[in-house]
């Protein structure tokens, strides 16, 4: 007998294949029978029509941080369900383990540094996660049964450094000896499960202390070493941030990227690629990484996503604009010093300089002040101004914008929430896109869901990007669009029998309404840990998401039900070899 039967879906399997009508049974979290409608003979337990629904395979998001949040929020909200079945976690060298037990203050130490580093609230941290764990195994193991997710997670190089070298990480070097343990340790991980390593080198990267994260002081032969020691386990990847990550590589950089992957004999993904018409040269420059890469016997797949991430900035709070060169200086200061300093011209010259030079990379795109739009405000002064556009206030007062947007910002001493508006999102840059994503070494993701959580919602982008394929620009059919959401990545991570809608693989599943799948606007909410904000999404028009053929989604709200389990290299993972 079959647990569930799913009768005439028009089921889209993930292979880019053309889509075609049938039923789909699942017994035992698997799929038991892929039949023609109307074919299927067998008893089951409960049954649904999916008449006019499309039934695809569950989502796959290559590059989240969800390593602390699914200690409160099993469910993996908003990702699950937006029809994300498996997420990967434990990237940019950012992991909660392994703790060295001798040393309980390094949890404090690793609480502030992912509050700072990947916007995590202080407070969700402290009261919603017990710390209890010593070892990557130990970690992994706290997980395993109460998730409703499948979750699989990278090993953070900050974490093997701080573990081993104590407060000696940031800032020294390892001796032979430590270099070894960090190998050994490294490989205790991934015979637990973790699927290798991650690190991260950029110059955004600080801790909680505001000192550069730890893995930033390693030096190459400290990265090749430890990626040689992922080549020794079955199933296992590389994940990897640089500062070119965020505009273009250098020379070393991408020598340093092919060297890890070849050392390896493994693929490593980088995030994120942004992709857009006025600066031409960017994709290829990024993507040459790729093409020396497989010269060399290495493979590097750059991430990037395929909307336009709805994230809010604020003068009052760490976020992007505090990553500008020199303006993380002046936003730094108190709030009545960052005020005064602000309505400074000359101050205000010079970071509009820095903002708009070469250095600032990617962040350039966050200048155009006058783009910005007004969100939540909190003072008499500003009453009527949100959701109007700064140049059209600066226009009616006489003001140039940033001149504007300081005074308004100051009216709620700078708690204003602001909105940019997207420069590359120019027929232009859709068209650059369609073409980058068909790219060998391009893979859709960099949701960084789990993270940076009341200034960026990313998790939606899988509703968001199919409800454009099927209703807005149709840049890809719906079975490519698919794909690229689930057997691509499930292919990049050798995870095993997911991804695709055939008989035997597990039932990771998403049932959704063609004519109305999309994703709600970003909103802030207060429900994590602490009381403390971050951004939320509604899903629109899935009817039903599944993980491990149970519901854990019904029309947008969770069921309660816990069937995701903690993916383990090796076990759930195969080897994807480069060479």
């Amino acid at each position: 007998m079959l647990d569930h039967l799913i009768r005439g879906a028009t089921v889209v399997d993930g292979t880019g294949a053309p889509a075609f009508t049938a039923d789909v049974g699942i017994r035992d979290g698997r799929i038991a029978v892929v039949a023609e409608a109307g074919t299927v003979g067998e008893e089951a337990r409960t049954e649904e029509d999916a008449s006019g629904l499309v039934l695809a395979p569950g989502f796959v998001d290559p590059h989240t941080h969800y390593d602390a949040q699914l200690f409160w929020d099993p469910y993996a909200t908003p990702s699950m369900n937006h029809g994300v079945t498996t997420v990967a976690g434990g990237n940019c060298g950012f992991t909660l383990a392994p703790l060295h037990p001798g040393r309980p203050a390094d949890a404090d130490y690793t609480r502030r540094m992912m509050s700072k580093v990947e916007g995590m609230a202080l407070a969700a941290l402290e009261e919603g996660v017990d710390w209890s764990w010593s070892s990557f195994a130990e970690y992994l193991d706290a997980l395993e049964g109460r998730i409703a997710v499948n979750a699989g997670f990278m090993v953070g190089h900050c974490a093997l450094r701080r573990y081993v070298m104590g407060a000696d990480a940031v800032g020294g070097q390892p001796t032979a000896e430590q270099l070894r343990q960090m190998v050994e340790l490294l490989g205790q991980a991934m015979e637990a499960g973790a699927w290798g390593l991650s690190t991260t080198q950029s110059a955004t990267h600080s801790d909680g202390d505001g000192a550069p994260v730890a893995s930033r002081h390693a030096e190459p032969a400290e990265l090749i070493a430890l990626s040689k020691a992922v080549g020794e386990h079955e199933g296992t990847q590389l994940e990897a941030i640089v500062a070119g990550c965020l505009d273009q590589f250098s020379d070393a950089e991408i020598g340093l990227f092919v060297e890890m992957s070849a050392a390896a004999g493994r693929p490593l993904n980088w995030n994120v690629l942004t992709i857009d018409a006025t600066v031409p040269e960017r994709v290829p420059r990024q993507l040459l990484a790729s093409e020396r890469a497989r010269k060399s016997g290495g493979r590097i797949v750059a991430l990037t996503m395929p909307i336009l991430t709805p994230m809010n900035m604020s003068l009052g709070t760490f976020c992007a604009l505090n990553l500008i060169p020199g303006w993380g200086e002046v936003l730094s200061l108190p709030v009545p010093e960052r005020i005064a300093k602000l309505r400074d011209p000359d101050v205000r010259a010079g970071m509009l300089r820095r903002a708009d030079s070469k250095e600032a990379g990617v962040f350039r795109r966050l200048a155009n002040f006058g783009r910005y739009v007004i969100g939540d405000t909190y003072s008499r002064e500003n009453e009527g101004l949100t959701g109007r556009v700064v140049q059209d206030v600066a226009a009616e007062r006489g003001q140039d914008p940033f001149q504007c947007l300081v005074e308004i910002c100051a009216n709620d001493d700078l708690r204003t929430v602001l909105w940019p508006m997207p420069t590359d999102n120019d027929p232009a840059s859709w068209a650059l896109r369609a073409e980058t994503w068909q790219h060998e070494d391009v893979l859709l993701g960099g949701s960084d869901a789990g993270a940076h959580l009341d200034r960026m919602c990313g998790a939606p982008y899988t509703t968001r990007f199919l409800g454009d394929c099927l209703r807005g620009r149709k840049l890809v059919p719906l079975e490519q669009a698919v794909k690229m959401l689930s057997d691509d990545p499930a292919r990049l991570f050798g995870l095993r029998e997911r991804g695709r809608i055939a008989e035997g693989y597990h039932a990771d599943l998403v049932l959704f309404d063609p004519e109305r799948i999309d994703a709600g606007p970003a909103t802030l909410v207060h429900d994590l840990p602490g009381d403390s904000p971050r951004l939320d999404s509604r899903a629109v028009g899935i009817v039903s998401v599944r993980v491990n053929g149970v519901e854990t989604v019904r029309d947008d709200e969770v069921t309660g039900a816990i069937p995701g389990r903690v993916l383990r290299s090796g076990r759930d993972t195969r080897t994807v070899s480069t060479r």
